[in-house]
């Protein structure tokens, strides 16, 4: 599952993190674990981090001595949002209209 269209325009790593998230959302993920599901430094995937919490975007809760992190509702999917979007509708998206 992916985050919705409409935070897919941050960084590569943001969205990476934000996707890995959306597909965990129940249970939420440790940073050791996004780092084993994202394919991008330990750097990056802090930076990216702080930007999406910073944009509200994410939230982090202790549990039990563990830090869980978790996506926004707002950027979970919901119906047919989680099917993956077609070649037309990813070039329409690019294409500076």
């Amino acid at each position: 599952m992916q985050a919705k269209r409409e935070f897919r325009d941050r960084s590569d790593a943001e969205v990476a993190v934000l996707d890995a998230l959306v597909n965990r959302h129940e249970e939420g993920m440790t940073v050791f674990e996004l780092r084993s599901s994202v394919d991008v430094g330990i750097d990056r995937i802090e930076e990216a981090l702080g930007d999406l919490k910073d944009a509200g975007l994410i939230r982090v809760e202790e549990e039990g001595g563990a830090t869980r992190i978790y996506p926004d509702d707002r950027v979970i999917p919901e119906g047919d949002e989680s099917r993956e979007p077609s070649l037309a509708e990813t070039i329409r998206d690019r294409l500076p209209f």
